[in-house]
């Protein structure tokens, strides 16, 4: 375990931006970050756990308390056979890509059409990571958690994570800090069928096929790459917490009033709302279509410190310079053009730490 103080989190966050942590610990054990947590929370001061900083907006202020950096280690297969497929108990701090490539050398199927996400194995549960047709929630079959509130372990089986899309019982909550996740995959060299029109037709599959782990880790990683989602020092578009916004999930009747909103605006012969049909009638559309056509095109906000990617709507980027306070009130101009243009309001994807759409 490690200590420091003023430590800049601006460099340990993709979109670098943020002030200092007051303290900030660096663990690299599951026992050192339950010690650590704990200590924190029998002092009553502030705490931040910081995965892999893909997923989160540190305030232009810092934070004023203790930042635990977790960078524990671990893939531990626990058990293969044919039918049950393969159990691999992987630990908080386990780079999620790097796990993703494991996977798919060691030919274990179900997350290689995540592969190139940043972060941490970690943070996967807390918002089920999902990419191209496979969520995390498809594999998960335990979380491992310390639970702050009852100072103890606990562990949720896959069903009792309460998982939707981008969502779970975690997310929205600080009660919880992951510990390990327990992954059960298939055993084989062909990946899941493939779920998503795009990446398909980047393999020159149909829907449904299946085809080796490796090609569809590939043509994955080609597809992000294209979006600026593949991460790049030297490429600003990868300066972001990838999409910044979800997918906005409607009743039929929303979507009906977006449709006609969009028919109003944009004319009956131009383009119409994507629309994907979810469980319980509801329906799911897509925020890089209604950005787009609010008004906020690639590139959008150029040559400001702060503009949409050039490569993807969805991505709010860092154009070197920007201050938090900047990244917020840009993704608030977006947010209010789509609902001002659609009536539909986006929800933000990152954390955004002291500051609010």
């Amino acid at each position: 375990m490690r200590e420091q103080s003023d430590v800049p989190l601006a460099p340990l966050t993709t979109m670098r931006v943020g002030g200092p942590a007051a303290r900030l610990v660096t663990v690299e054990t599951t026992d050192e970050l339950v010690d650590a947590v704990r200590a924190v929370d029998d002092a009553d001061e502030p705490l931040l756990v910081l995965s892999g900083g893909s997923n989160v907006v540190v305030p232009d202020v810092g934070f004023a308390g203790t930042v635990v950096r977790v960078t524990t280690r671990g893939v531990e297969p626990l058990s293969a056979d044919l039918c049950g497929g393969v159990m691999v108990r992987v630990a908080a701090g386990e780079p999620w890509d790097g796990l993703v490539s494991r996977a798919v050398a060691e030919g274990w199927a179900g997350i290689e059409a995540l592969s190139g996400i940043p972060g941490l194995t970690g943070a996967t549960p807390v918002q089920n990571v999902g990419a191209y047709g496979q969520e995390v929630a498809q594999t998960i079959a335990q979380v491992r958690t310390w639970d702050r509130r009852e100072q103890r372990v606990h562990t949720f089986a896959g069903p009792d994570c309460h998982f939707r899309y981008r969502h779970s019982r975690f997310k929205g909550s600080d009660r919880w800090v992951v510990l390990d996740v327990l992954f059960q995959l298939e055993l084989g060299d062909l990946s899941t069928p493939i779920a998503y029109a795009d990446l398909a037709r980047g393999l020159g599959v149909e829907l449904g096929t299946r085809v080796s782990l490796a090609e569809t880790r590939r043509g994955v990683l080609e597809q992000r790459a294209r979006r600026g989602m593949v991460l790049d020092p030297e490429d600003h578009d990868t300066w972001s917490c990838g999409s910044f916004f979800t997918n906005p999930v409607l009743t039929a009747d929303e979507f009906e009033e977006l449709s006609e909103r969009a028919a109003e605006r944009l004319g009956y012969e131009g383009p119409v709302p994507p629309r994907w049909p979810q469980p319980n009638h509801l329906v799911k559309t897509s925020a890089a279509w209604l950005i787009e056509h609010a008004g906020f095109a690639k590139g959008h906000g150029l040559p400001g410190p702060v503009a949409v990617s050039t490569k993807h709507t969805l991505a709010v980027t860092n154009r070197g310079g920007a201050s938090a306070t900047q990244v917020v009130a840009f993704a608030r101009r977006i947010r209010d053009g789509v609902q001002d243009a659609f009536g539909v309001r986006l929800v933000n994807e990152p954390i955004l730490l002291g500051e609010a759409l």
